[in-house]
């Protein structure tokens, strides 16, 4: 049995970043992906030869010198990434179900502000109070900024709730919507969401907003290859039945086919609770099970994905936020009635890009209990097997109602369909791993900050965590929860220094 120095379970973001630095460091990795396709939500997929992403629309970050771009520069995928820069003057407009007017949220902080004043001229103090907060909760996140500072910098910053927050800046409703209008990003929820989510990942925006050309796929084609130039080993369709431990170690973990690969550490980029239902070991105690398994999730979504007729739609720049007036910040809290409560709109880029969109996709939430009657099926591009006419009909329904809200604000877009195809809970569950299909992992929470952050060290010394679920979701969360997790094999303020001088 071969034996790598670290293991790594899951391809997602997060994995492929841990591979890529520790492979560089003359670490011998390997990647285990239970998929046909690696890269987790950075997934694509073809229909009707057009190409969807499967979660990740546009990137925040990738301006020379900024966080993200520092990051994918020293790991040496900027010089190869395919990006359009969306529009500056508003990379998302948010629109409501009771105004024609558009918000542009706009790229650069002082476009950001001018922007926002054509439509509130007399809210120039609230909105720049509301940036300066954004960048100085920023600057509390050392990782963040890439440096390696004192963990507790944040902590006066996690338990601060970002819908009172942003009400405290002004008594005006529509601004106060504006500014959480994009809040799909991050499944914002009025009861629990902290500020530092909505400042981290919506500054990253702010600063730089790309679309990956084709799809951000080729995102995780750019990493295998640097693993696998690295010496790395990556195998697919290896899914992990159990992580084996003797001596209070992790020694090997075995596939579902009985497989068997033996690993000095293990880093696993899946769910931490489904992460521990691989290994009975004592070490990590019941109660720590069961409080990570009691963890609420973020909620998942309904997806409609649109093939366009050629040369029938106009092609932006930019992407729409959608919600009805009164509920943005509890747009997963609907009913059968009032479904949905808010929607994101994004157009694909690709080669070539004209004047006309190809593809567009709709996303809104969807909680998984809606799903329920069907959860015991699985259905995936490598184990493909048909949940049945009623849930078909169930997609069909769900499909026409979202395009009967859609169609309001863009009237005529149903003569512009050529095909849609569609995606609920199920299938990101399936594709994904998580357990309902949640949408970004574990929800963070503003009253018990400390409980809803998870340490990438586990009780079992040479089993790590890392991906969406510790710190920060997302390519830019996930890739920094990444350095975290590589900085039990290495010297943090070196690899900080090499990716800032990258």
């Amino acid at each position: 049995m071969k034996q790598f120095d670290i293991i790594i379970i899951g391809s997602g973001i997060g994995g492929l970043v841990c591979a890529a630095v520790l492979g560089r460091e003359g670490y011998s990795v390997c990647v285990l992906e239970k998929n046909k396709q690696l890269g987790g939500s950075l997934q694509t997929y073809v229909r009707d030869r057009m190409i969807f992403d499967s979660g990740v629309h546009y990137i925040g970050g990738l301006g020379p010198g900024q966080n993200l771009y520092q990051i994918f520069k020293w790991l040496g995928l900027m010089d190869r990434l395919k990006l359009e820069k969306m529009d500056e003057d508003g990379f998302d407009r948010i629109i409501t179900d009771q105004n024609d007017q558009e918000f542009p949220l706009a790229q650069g902080y002082e476009n950001f502000i001018s922007k926002l004043l054509v439509h509130f001229p007399e809210e120039e103090k609230a909105i720049r109070h509301y940036c300066d907060k954004m960048k100085q909760v920023c600057s509390q996140f050392p990782m963040y900024n890439l440096r390696n500072g004192d963990p507790d910098e944040k902590a006066s910053a996690l338990e601060l709730s970002a819908k009172s927050f942003i009400e405290s800046l002004t008594g005006n409703k529509k601004l106060q919507a504006i500014l959480s209008g994009n809040n799909f990003l991050y499944a914002g929820k009025g009861s629990q969401t902290p500020f530092y989510m909505h400042a981290l990942i919506l500054n990253s925006y702010i600063e730089s907003s790309w679309k990956c050309v084709d799809g951000g796929s080729q995102i995780t084609k750019i990493l295998a290859q640097q693993i696998r130039s690295s010496g790395g080993t990556i195998l697919n369709h290896w899914k992990v039945q159990e992580i084996a431990v003797a001596d209070g170690k992790v020694t090997h973990v075995l596939s579902d086919r009985g497989a068997s690969i033996s690993g000095r550490h293990i880093i696993s980029n899946i769910h931490p609770a489904k992460t521990f239902e691989l290994t009975g070991t004592p070490l990590i105690r019941k109660v720590y099970r069961k409080r990570i398994g009691s963890l609420e999730n973020t909620v998942s979504c309904f997806s409609l994905n649109i093939v366009l007729k050629k040369d029938s739609f106009p092609y932006w720049k930019y992407n729409y936020y959608f919600h009805k007036e009164g509920h943005i910040w509890s747009l997963a809290d609907y009913n059968e009635d009032n479904w949905p409560l808010g929607y994101a709109l994004f157009l694909s880029a690709a080669k070539d890009q004209g004047a006309f969109a190809s593809t567009m996709s709709i996303l809104t939430y969807m909680r998984f209990e809606e799903v329920q009657s069907w959860e015991n099926s699985f259905n995936t591009a490598a184990d493909q097997k048909e949940r049945g006419e009623q849930y078909r009909a169930f997609k069909i329904r769900k499909a026409e109602k979202l395009l009967d809200l859609v169609e309001k604000k863009i009237p005529g877009l149903r003569s512009c369909i050529q095909s849609y195809y569609t995606a609920t809970p199920l299938s990101f569950r399936d594709y994904l791993g998580t357990s309902d299909g949640s949408l970004y992992g574990i929800a963070k929470d503003y009253k018990d900050p400390v409980k809803t952050i998870v340490p990438m060290r586990t009780k079992l010394p040479n089993l790590y965590l890392t991906g969406q679920n510790l710190n920060l979701h997302g390519i830019l969360g996930a890739s920094i929860s990444a350095l975290i997790t590589c900085s039990a094999f290495m010297d943090m303020d070196s690899l900080t220094e090499k990716i800032r001088n990258a």
